[in-house]
């Protein structure tokens, strides 16, 4: 059956729509899996006693997602969407089994590298696509949704795994988990994901004054998100120290939690609370900023993920406190996440987005490396509440940043902005 006339709208694609959602919290349950378990697998079967050696693979992840982003956005547009998903779930089967077969760290290590890959394909791609389907109107619901259901995947997948490990292997669970979730998600992508371009160009030639423009190079991409344009810098910026607290979550919280007499399935619990409530908090501020703006929504949630990280280092590992702090984490990136791709999308022209999006992402997800090594070394270094509050901080000045830098103004596309100059 041939596919109907290309048409922009959520209500109009909804089916596609709703199988990228899908899809992406199978994405999600794929880092979730590692989350409460991981870094005391690394402990526990591998004997590493360094925080900055258990959180290599974390660094490892960030660097191949980050480097996977930026080529993404470019290939999106000469190898197609759907293509690109698919590799992307391609890429991911053997990560299980390295890591259920490790006989030593370094495998753990590389499974991770694959994993970056896996992620930067396929979450960039379905968060391309749903904004290539619905167009200019509810782009910020849009991307609520795909980071909702996205997070929502890891949080199900961490609490999941947490619990089932009191009563299984800890790799045993990650294995079986893990193999499941990537074949059954390249099979959904293989049979039933139609290619968005055909909507990214009706979009651009509905609203491009300049029919001719074609998408940026990396060379003329990368400079603009990283420091020519105000918006894009501030997002940038951003998005990189958002990520940074989100590796802190990810590898030393449980370590943290651990080392103050927490058990698995508390510090499952833990870290189950945190995505739960930023994939869930998603869907309503996604919404909320196409309404009252990017700019409040994002300053107000690095604020907020500061004063969580605050009282996190203050906590002396307490779980009650932890789970507070946890909440109060994921309404702050909640706040953040899908507003910074929206108020990227804004930005800049259709033709441009993929482009812009992936040299976004790119240094959004060099905050796993930086996280990874700030939080493993200070922890070394002091302790495990230092490693915390010096990422607090690191929160707060860049919420600060974005109040002084970021401008509410949308233009239609940097080229336009360029002549204009």
């Amino acid at each position: 059956m041939s596919p109907g006339p290309v048409r922009l709208g959520l209500r109009e694609n909804i089916a596609q729509f709703s199988l990228l959602v899908g899809i992406n919290a199978f994405v999600g349950a794929m880092v979730g899996l590692e989350r409460s378990t991981l870094s005391l697998v690394g402990e526990a079967d591998f004997g590493l006693t360094s925080s900055a050696a258990v959180l290599s693979f974390i660094v490892a992840f960030g660097l191949a997602k980050s480097f996977t982003n930026l080529g993404a956005g470019v290939f999106a547009e000469r190898l197609g969407r759907r293509r690109l998903l698919i590799v992307g779930w391609g890429l991911a089967l053997p990560v299980p089994l390295m890591i259920g077969l490790a006989p030593s760290w370094s495998w753990v290590v590389a499974a991770n590298v694959l994993l970056g890959v896996n992620q930067g394909l396929a979450w960039s791609m379905t968060v391309v696509m749903k904004i290539d389907l619905v167009g200019p109107e509810r782009r910020g619901l849009a991307l609520g949704l795909n980071e909702s259901a996205g997070y929502g995947g890891v949080a199900v997948a961490a609490a999941l795994s947490g619990w089932l490990a009191t009563e299984f292997a800890a790799r045993d669970v990650l294995v079986v988990g893990g193999a499941a979730i990537a074949l059954t998600a390249l099979v959904i992508s293989v049979l039933f994901v139609r290619d968005t371009a055909g909507h990214m160009a009706l979009e651009q030639s509905r609203n491009d004054p300049d029919a001719n423009e074609a998408a940026p190079a990396l060379r003329q991409a990368f400079p603009d998100a990283t420091y020519r344009h105000p918006v894009l810098r501030s997002c940038s910026q951003a998005g990189l120290v958002n990520n940074l607290n989100d590796a802190l979550a990810w590898g030393l919280v449980p370590l943290f939690l651990a080392a103050n007499g927490a058990s698995v399935s508390q510090i499952g619990l833990v870290a189950g609370l945190y995505p739960a409530v930023w994939g869930i908090g998603q869907i309503l501020t996604g919404h909320w900023s196409d309404r009252v703006g990017r700019k409040p929504l994002i300053v107000s949630g690095m604020l907020v993920q500061a004063a969580a990280l605050a009282l996190l280092a203050g906590s002396e590992g307490a779980v009650g406190v932890a789970a507070v702090s946890a909440v109060l984490l994921g309404a702050g990136t909640a706040l953040v996440y899908p507003t910074l791709i929206a108020a990227i999308s804004d930005a800049v022209s259709p033709i441009a987005r993929a482009p812009t999006v992936g040299v976004y992402r790119f240094w959004r997800d060099m905050g796993y490396v930086a996280g990874g090594l700030i939080a493993g070394l200070v922890a070394d270094a002091i302790d495990f509440s230092a490693a915390i509050a010096l990422v607090a901080a690191l929160t707060a000045a860049s919420g600060v940043w974005v109040a002084l830098d970021m401008s509410e103004r949308r233009r239609p596309s940097l080229a336009t902005a360029r002549r204009a100059g």
